[in-house]
């Protein structure tokens, strides 16, 4: 869908009343070759790729809410690939070339934005787990750069080197990295997936699941009516183990609130992304100016979108010990996402024991940027029946093979280094 300067101009002084919608809002077929269950992004870029590179275009893609409704448009669209253990080193990059031609492939400004992502270090031994992590990017073809304090200090003049507890001695770079508009990304997946004939339903909860005689999935059962399928595909993030279990499944994932915060708008200050080597906490400003920031999860389980006090203390603890003067600025608003935390802090992409029905879930803090990676490895598989290369680790069953990914969330839990 291209627009000219022209047609821009009279839709705006318009009132905005001869927009077009950017994709069909489809009610429901009776059945379809693939249902994929989750229309966030994982779910929407999965159905784009059935459809543009395997030619499986009898597809729907159902939501229970509206697009963007769920994590898509509740988390702090970092994207990154400085990842550091087979399985999640290719994987991420992957996902990150896919990135860099997103917008090309989609017709869509996403905004996608490779300002970087820098993780400081606040120790030798520190500074040691990230140049092995450099190393093991550069290795496998993936930008990383070891800064020294006296480049930190030219770079980002502002940060509390000298801090007593947690002094900055320098920091693991990838240029590579940087931020995507959240919402625009799922918007122009949906775009894009709805030109090709994909119907995207909304409103439309899934509350259970039809089964043959030999217990294949043969469909869903919905708020609006039953839809059967040839194939299910499972994308729903926080909701993945309540899903699951409608069909028999209990899957080795807790689900956790993430909280992010927005401050209000000030000057340009941070040129990239930036995580705090020794607490939970990273940053970034957004184009309209606020600083967005976040921590770790809250320590309960809950499908809920709210979070706790004790973690907006511990982030904002963390924000005032490596940028002091951000003290001085309020903060906006706090929202939280639901994440799928699995057992070894890496992603589950597989045929699930019940036929017919494929999972992808457990991303903890790794899911907007596995957005595209995600999507073109979970297509192959449902199209395929085979794990593509680069998601040929997360298998369901390497709980109890011991075959662990044990990378608790690499680059965003600087403290576990």
């Amino acid at each position: 869908m291209k627009y000219s300067i022209f047609s821009l101009a009279r839709a705006a002084l318009s009132g905005h009343k001869n927009w077009k919608p950017t994709w069909r809002d489809a009610a429901p077929k009776d059945r379809y070759d693939v249902v994929i269950i989750g229309g966030g992004g994982h779910g929407l870029a999965t159905a784009w790729f059935l459809a543009s590179e395997f030619g499986i275009r009898n597809v729907a893609v159902l939501e229970k809410g509206w697009i963007g409704s769920g994590n898509a448009g509740r988390n702090t669209t970092i994207i990154r690939s400085n990842y550091g253990l087979p399985g999640n080193t290719g994987f991420y990059e992957l996902s990150m070339k896919l990135w860099e031609k997103m917008e090309q492939d989609l017709n869509y400004n996403a905004m996608v934005s490779q300002r970087g992502v820098l993780n400081l270090y606040h120790s030798d031994a520190q500074r040691d787990a990230f140049a092995r992590r450099g190393n093991t990017m550069r290795i496998n073809g993936i930008d990383a750069e070891l800064l020294d304090q006296a480049a930190l200090r030219k770079m980002l003049p502002f940060l509390n080197f000298d801090n007593a507890r947690f002094p900055v001695q320098g920091g693991l770079l990838q240029r590579r990295g940087g931020t995507a508009r959240h919402d625009a990304v799922v918007w122009g997946y949906a775009h894009a997936a709805s030109e090709l004939g994909v119907d995207i339903i909304q409103n439309c909860e899934v509350t259970g699941f039809t089964r043959d005689a030999n217990g294949k999935v043969t469909g869903v059962e919905t708020s609006r009516g039953k839809i059967g399928a040839g194939k299910v595909g499972m994308a729903v993030a926080g909701s993945s183990s309540r899903v699951a279990a409608m069909a028999g499944l209990r899957l080795p994932i807790e689900s956790h609130v993430l909280q992010a915060f927005v401050s209000e708008a000030i000057k340009p200050l941070l040129p990239n992304v930036m995580t705090f080597g020794a607490g939970h906490f990273y940053v970034s400003q957004s184009d309209k100016g606020g600083l967005v920031f976040g921590g770790d999860i809250d320590g309960y389980n809950s499908y809920a979108q709210r979070g706790n006090l004790p973690v907006v203390e511990d982030v904002c603890e963390g924000g005032m010990a490596l940028i002091p003067m951000i003290g001085r600025v309020r903060l906006l608003r706090q929202w939280g996402g639901i994440m799928d935390m699995s057992m070894d802090g890496s992603p589950i992409i597989d045929k699930s024991p019940v036929d017919g029905l494929y999972i992808n879930a457990g991303w903890c803090y790794g899911g907007f940027k596995a957005t595209p990676g995600s999507g073109l490895v979970f297509a192959h598989l449902i199209a395929r029946d085979q794990s593509h290369k680069e998601a040929a680790l997360f298998r369901l069953d390497r709980f109890q093979r011991g075959a662990m990914i044990d990378e608790k969330g690499q680059g965003a839990q600087p403290n576990l280094h």
